[in-house]
């Protein structure tokens, strides 16, 4: 029953966002000492007008409590998605289902911008993207003032958001604390060795194409979680492709 669950809620790459500059791909790994379900969610999709939306968190828990909230904040956003309105504001509306709901959550909330290569993002206590460029990685810094608080925790929170440039083969890495944490061990360590990782595997380039990413994302979630593996672990790779001709009259970020 939980299998048949998760399928009928798990992220599906419906609308493709290649035609617009990005390719995308992504593994979830349940949490093997848990129900088979659980608060990791994701969402790529292709919006009117041009943009991308990009989006990641974990609803806390385990269980059908953690997979309803996961449901529930997943397609309250893909629905504000389609209002012309900034990642700030549909952050804050995301934030008010998730108070309503009584229970906190993390998350990244983001629109790419295809004519100028440039994702505008969220962060509302999650872990840092990770920028893959050539064989170097970096985490993607917050705001001046910080990442925001995590959804669910004060009604009324306003978040702030960064831009973000990226070149044509440059990889993104946006994923949940499951991919990284471990017991016993330090954050800034765990993710430290998600770079090192990510660096290693991207060493003589990343294969064109989607089914590249797939292998390359495949192989960053083997390593990373295999026997370490504590909690849900989730991570969505998206990469810059060369700028495609801009839609006419494309709306506001």
């Amino acid at each position: 029953m939980t299998v048949t669950l998760r399928e009928a809620v798990v992220p599906r790459f419906a609308n493709e966002p290649a035609p617009l500059g990005l390719e995308t791909a992504a593994v979830y790994c349940p949490d093997p000492d848990a129900a088979g379900v659980g608060g990791d969610w994701f969402k790529a999709r292709a919006l009117p007008g041009g943009r991308v939306l990009l989006a990641i968190g974990d609803a806390r828990g385990h269980g059908l409590e953690a997979v309803t909230l996961m449901a529930k904040l997943r397609y309250a956003l893909a629905a504000l998605a389609y209002i012309d309105e900034p990642v700030e504001k549909l952050t804050a509306w995301l934030n008010h289902v998730a108070c309503d709901d009584g229970r906190e959550s993390t998350a990244i909330v983001a629109r790419f911008h295809p004519a100028e290569s440039l994702p505008r993002w969220v962060c509302t206590g999650h872990p840092q993207p990770v920028q893959v460029r050539g064989g170097s990685g970096r985490l993607l810094q917050h705001p001046c003032s910080g990442p925001g608080l995590q959804l669910g925790f004060v009604p009324g929170e306003s978040y702030p958001a960064v831009e973000t440039t990226l070149s044509p083969g440059d990889v993104v890495l946006m994923y949940t604390d499951g991919l990284v944490e471990r017991r016993g061990s330090d954050l800034d360590t765990d993710t430290a060795r998600l770079l090192r990782v990510a660096e290693r595997l991207a060493r003589g380039g990343i294969t064109l194409g989607r089914d590249g990413l797939e292998r390359y994302v495949q192989a960053v979630v083997q390593d990373m979680a295999c026997a370490h593996q504590t909690d849900d672990a989730t991570l969505l790779l998206v990469r810059c492709l060369p700028v495609p001709t801009a839609p006419p009259g494309g709306p506001g970020r």
